[in-house]
């Protein structure tokens, strides 16, 4: 499958071919993060990812699919959860210690 960029129409058809369910969780994830619109449920993709990166993924961590793309590809560690925490903006943080 082409990771050309899809039409909006393309990608809709797309998901609706169930077309990841042949796929393991790494084409999936490697798949979705070369395309700029989501071609199947996100909640599909999202564990895709976790399973290919074999880590929790939090979901603002989709806000930088490249940070993705380089950790899916080997090119770069896992960010420590001190580095995800900081991907958030630091007047949306909010900490909860019990």
């Amino acid at each position: 499958m082409s990771n050309e960029e899809l039409t909006r129409e393309q990608a809709i058809a797309l998901g609706q071919s169930n077309f990841w369910k042949s796929m393991t969780h790494r084409e999936v994830a490697t798949f979705q993060l070369y395309q700029r619109l989501l071609c199947m449920p996100f909640g599909v993709f999202h564990e895709a990812v976790e399973k290919a990166l074999g880590r929790p993924v939090f979901t603002h961590e989709f806000a930088n699919p490249d940070a993705l793309k380089s950790e899916l590809m080997g090119y770069r560690p896992p960010p420590s959860i001190q580095e995800i925490i900081e991907m958030i903006p630091s007047d949306k943080r909010i900490l909860i210690s019990l």
